[in-house]
């Protein structure tokens, strides 16, 4: 009888191990589904259109012949500096090392935008509380620059638990576009962008879109309107495209009704004007730029960038400027209307030190003639390479000083 019963003892331990493993795969099936069900109950879900808080008074007031100054700077949430990397562009880097560096960052940030001492400030990549950030405000930092700047937020990435990559989660996160400004305006909006992920992926994604400010032009029924951008970044390129033709729509709807417009930020694609020679796609197996369809403008608005320094490296290390496979783009830039004349636009070398982008710098002079500008700086106007006349460099120089 013994020799009968090993066999069923040995049946019967291997039962029970079936069947734990059978209750741990049922107890991971009904956590997963358990998140996914909380993410889709908690998703963000803004309107197309919301109504932005702006908080502040600036005390600057416009008029048509007046100049202004804009930096767009992503600020890479103060985690991605030059010695850190991030596993979607094929490093390893999910979350920051310590609070003090996300401070650290934060302060080399500030300071950057200080000196530009631009009229306005598009920033990109800010977070408010985030995990990945040691839930650190790094808007209070930015609001300090100037005590009569407005500021708006919209929110363009919010999530209570990020599930990925494993085990470092992402975890949780609160995160979005700011504007900051010296001039008077009038109201601001959040407009959302189309969304290229189906759920349940979309319910942890970011939710892009464009911030718009108005400000009154003096004299005058006219407006000057700003838009701070942020378009998809890891996507088939698809969500860029239709980003890219909702904001076109946007802009070329304001500048029908007479408007002025300046849209900046990371466009997470390259400009037609830039040759592909300069920054050469060195691994595809990384991320890949595509370029912004210029086609969806009338031929007469212009898009303002600078060739001659990269704005964003890729984040598959840390940044070595002496390695020849260190991957650069030129991503940040600006789109205007017509009747904005644009003097001068420069990438500000900042060595990728406190980010893995560097600012933009632009500044423009609306024109009093309606569109088109005059014949002596119809030239100037169409320039996208940021270089500079004698005449450009006097202007930028009387306005950094």
């Amino acid at each position: 009888m013994s020799k009968e019963k090993k066999p069923r003892k040995k049946r019967t331990i291997a039962g029970r191990i079936i069947g734990v493993f059978l209750i741990l795969i049922f107890l991971v099936v009904a956590a997963a589904g358990g998140l996914v069900g909380y993410l889709s109950l908690r998703e963000y879900k803004p309107a197309d259109t919301e109504k932005v808080a702006v908080e502040g008074e600036g005390t600057k007031t416009l008029k048509v012949g007046d100049s202004l100054s804009i930096l767009t700077f992503n600020t890479g949430y103060g985690g991605l500096d030059k010695d850190h990397d991030f596993f979607m562009d094929g490093g390893t880097g999910v979350n920051c090392d310590s609070e003090e560096q996300i401070k650290n960052n934060v302060a080399g940030i500030t300071k950057i935008i200080k000196d530009a001492n631009t009229d306005v400030v598009f920033l990109q990549e800010v977070d408010l509380d985030s995990k990945r950030s040691a839930y650190v405000d790094e808007s209070l930092s930015y609001y300090g620059i100037r005590e009569d700047d407005n500021h708006a937020y919209a929110a363009n990435f919010r999530c209570d638990f990020i599930p990925y990559p494993f085990p470092e989660f992402i975890g949780k996160v609160e995160c979005g576009l700011v504007t900051m400004n010296t001039f008077n305006v009038k109201e601001a909006e959040r407009i959302a962008l189309p969304t290229p992920f189906t759920w349940p992926m979309r319910t942890c994604q970011l939710k892009r879109c464009l911030l718009l400010e108005r400000i009154p032009i003096e004299g005058s029924d006219k407006q000057l309107v700003l838009v701070n951008l942020h378009l998809e970044a890891y996507d088939e390129g698809e969500g860029k495209i239709a980003q890219t033709k909702l904001l076109a729509s946007v802009l070329k709807g304001e500048y029908e009704k007479g408007n002025y417009c300046i849209a900046g930020g990371d466009f997470n694609q390259t400009f037609p004007s830039i040759d592909s020679g300069l920054y050469p796609l060195i691994n595809d197996d990384f991320f890949k730029a595509g370029v912004l369809d210029t086609s969806l403008f009338p031929k007469d608005w212009n898009f303002p960038v600078d060739s001659t320094t990269p704005s964003a490296r890729l984040l598959n290390g840390p940044y070595d400027p002496t390695d020849p496979n260190t991957q650069y783009y030129v991503l940040d830039g600006f789109i205007t209307s017509p009747n904005v004349q644009i003097n001068s636009v420069e990438t500000l070398d900042q060595g990728f030190t406190y980010s893995d982008h560097n600012p933009v710098k632009l500044n423009v002079t609306l024109l009093a003639n309606g569109g088109a500008a005059d014949p002596e700086t119809a030239e100037t106007n169409g320039q996208a390479d940021g270089e500079t006349s004698e005449t450009e460099q006097e202007t930028q120089t009387s306005d950094e000083t």
